[in-house]
């Protein structure tokens, strides 16, 4: 899918087995993009496998809400603007401990220090980077913000990394409505269920030849950063079920539902 307009993405967790992915992506549809990790050594090997101008690397680290901002600036200041932002960085239930995957911590393992670390990464920093492009693509009158949250059998199953992502998914609904009319669209994109990359420690147990592949999550973010899904908002895809051999607006119609939790609206007063 060939893109007519050249447009700058900011991505975190840029280097990672998903973040690489979707970083080749935009880049092969002519795209540039800041690619934010805060490991240097990987972030290396992600420049030196493309070796492209379009490319432009931030060692930083989201956690550090300074960073957050700082990123955004650097991105401007680099490419001259910011037209999108995919906020896929994230800490996940391996840096608890190896297992956190498949045996999940109790109450009283998470410590205060624990869910603020994860609260910080996964829900303050998308707001913060969301925050600081808003005014750029505001006065562009063009946007596109992309959330990784996770499946909804991980909100309901694990703490503190599910109550994160459904913040996370909570926080794209709001702005999918606020942003209404702008020509910036806020959609979701996860990949559908657990996927093999380094973000889950072997020590999980899962089969890695089961897991999905990190490659699917490239095709529904180039439908999503390009012109044609321009009225495309406020939707969840799910990678894994992205049929490539549809037209992409097709695709995306069948592989996407409502962000949210729509099955539990109700009718309120106040709605």
């Amino acid at each position: 899918m060939a893109e007519a307009k050249s447009r700058v993405v900011l991505i975190t967790g840029a280097s990672g087995g998903i973040g690489a992915v979707m970083t080749a992506a935009l880049l092969a549809d002519g795209h540039s993009v800041a690619a934010l990790d805060r490991n240097p050594d990987t972030l290396k090997k992600l420049s030196a496998a493309h070796d492209a101008p379009r490319l432009f690397p931030i060692v930083a680290d989201v956690e550090d809400a300074a960073a957050c901002a700082a990123a955004v600036e650097k991105t401007v200041a680099h490419f001259g603007r910011i037209d999108g932002l995919v906020n896929n960085a994230g800490i996940g239930m391996s840096a608890i401990r190896p297992d956190a995957e498949t045996r999940h911590p109790q109450a009283d393992e998470l410590t205060a220090g624990i869910w603020d670390r994860f609260f910080a990464i996964n829900v303050r920093a998308p707001l913060l980077l969301t925050g600081a492009a808003l005014p750029h693509m505001r006065k562009a009158k063009w946007g596109r913000i992309v959330n990784n949250t996770t499946s909804y059998q991980t909100m309901h199953r694990v703490l503190p990394y599910g109550a994160t992502k459904a913040a996370l998914e909570s926080m794209s609904a709001v702005w999918a409505r606020q942003f209404e009319g702008s020509g910036i669209t806020v959609n979701v994109l996860v990949p559908g269920g657990p996927t093999d990359t380094p973000f889950i420690s072997d020590a999980a147990g899962w089969d890695r030849g089961k897991m999905l592949r990190p490659a699917i999550m490239g095709p529904p973010l180039r439908w999503i950063v390009s012109e044609a899904a321009s009225a495309f908002s406020g939707r969840r895809i799910t990678a894994m079920d992205w049929d490539a051999a549809l037209a992409p607006a097709e695709a995306a119609r069948k592989a996407s539902r409502d962000i949210g939790w729509p099955e539990l609206v109700a009718p309120s007063w106040w709605s």
